[in-house]
């Protein structure tokens, strides 16, 4: 494992390097992309191998027989999550964001409104309103430093237009993991309210150590009937590049509708992210342990520096490599929090208005850096911020 090695990483086509100065107006030569949730980690040698091993057999024409990918899904999620899930429930997505869009085409109507409890994953937003969808956004209740979801005030907020609501499980901003308690109850709520419960569980594999992560479909079967799951390995693995994720549906009727928008829009798995996903899932859950606790150790030396500036605040994480930082006691606008990252720390960040109500004065920050970065990047920002 050389999750320590450093670069090169610009100039080989990376969204997270190479674009960074478009997407977060970071432009110097030495500046830390802490933006885009790709880990600057080299893919599992599992992988690459099994990559090689398929184009040294020089015909990458279209992918067919998914069985050993659901075979492999479905033992992943048995023995790495307690989901007895079944080979017919799965099907495949070009990324999670495509198959959240199909659950959309699947599931509601231009017109209708999907429910986000906020701060969230800010790209549910860009695709909702591609595809002429309102957004109904729930503002989490911050209690004990940690989110909740305020059902009772979502009842109230209502208007009928809403057809699917959203949970991200783990939740990306915050880190949460969901109790079963909480899932029953978002569950209920759906069940009350007609309304499908698409559950986005890609981070579902990057829990801290100790602790593991509650599928909605374990935690709650009573939503099986409405209960659209989306994930993939491409967080886990770092294989967001290959555009590889799959969705499962438990009930038939839900399941034909989703697999006739899959059916509708054509073309076939990407070949090499589907080999990819294979042999992560059946050869790469040491590496991924490995990678867990470097991130743990990564947060832990974080957390530690950066509460120590005035006026900041890291929120409590169990599982993700994305830490969520509050500077609302700063004093701070926005503008002025982003600046100085930008333009006198050199740091690309997330920046928080982008995850919807209640993330307003927050940041978003990449933890998934070899450690002398993240501790160049902790100096940076220890620079800039001490005298807020």
């Amino acid at each position: 494992m050389t999750f320590d090695k450093i670069g090169p990483r610009f100039g080989g086509h990376t969204q997270k390097f190479d674009g960074m100065p478009e997407r977060t107006g970071v432009t110097s030569a030495d500046g830390i992309p802490m933006w885009v949730a790709d880990m600057d980690f080299d893919a599992p040698d599992c992988v690459r191998d099994a990559l090689r091993a398929d184009i040294d057999r020089g015909y990458l024409g279209y992918y067919a027989d998914t069985s050993t990918n659901t075979a492999a899904i479905c033992r992943w999620l048995r023995e790495r999550h307690g989901w007895e899930a079944q080979p017919e429930w799965i099907g495949f997505t070009h990324g999670v964001i495509a198959g959240f869009g199909m659950a959309l085409d699947a599931f509601s109507e231009p017109g209708d409104n999907i429910i986000l409890f906020t701060p969230v994953y800010h790209a549910f937003f860009g695709k909702a309103k591609a595809m002429e969808r309102g957004v109904l956004q729930s503002p989490m209740v911050l209690r004990n430093g940690r989110y909740e979801m305020d059902l009772e005030t979502l009842a109230s907020q209502l208007t009928g237009k809403e057809k699917v609501l959203v949970l991200c499980s783990p939740h990306n901003p915050g880190g949460r993991l969901w109790s079963a308690e909480e899932i029953k109850a978002v569950a209920a709520f759906c069940e009350a309210h007609d309304l499908i419960l698409l559950s986005d569980e890609i981070h579902m594999d990057l829990t801290f150590p100790g602790v593991r992560h509650l599928p909605t479909a374990v935690a709650a079967p009573e939503a099986l009937p409405r209960l659209v799951v989306i994930t993939a390995a491409s967080k886990s693995f770092n294989l967001a590049g290959l555009e590889t994720g799959y969705w499962v549906v438990p009930d038939d009727d839900l399941r034909q509708r989703f697999d006739k928008v899959a059916k509708n829009r054509g073309g076939s798995p990407n070949r090499l992210g589907m080999i990819a996903m294979e042999a992560a899932l059946t050869q790469g859950a040491d590496w991924l342990d490995a990678v867990r606790d470097y991130i743990a150790a990564n947060y832990a030396l974080f957390t530690d520096r950066i509460r120590r500036l005035p006026g900041i605040e890291v929120m409590e994480m169990q599982s993700t490599y994305l830490a969520w930082v509050d500077f609302t006691d700063t004093g701070l606008s926005p503008e002025e929090i982003e600046a100085r990252l930008r333009d006198r720390a050199g740091i690309a960040a997330s920046p928080g208005p982008a995850f919807g109500q209640g993330g307003e004065h927050c940041m978003r920050f990449n933890l998934a850096l070899p450690k002398a970065k993240l501790e160049e990047a902790i100096l940076r920002m220890e620079r800039v911020f001490s005298n807020s």
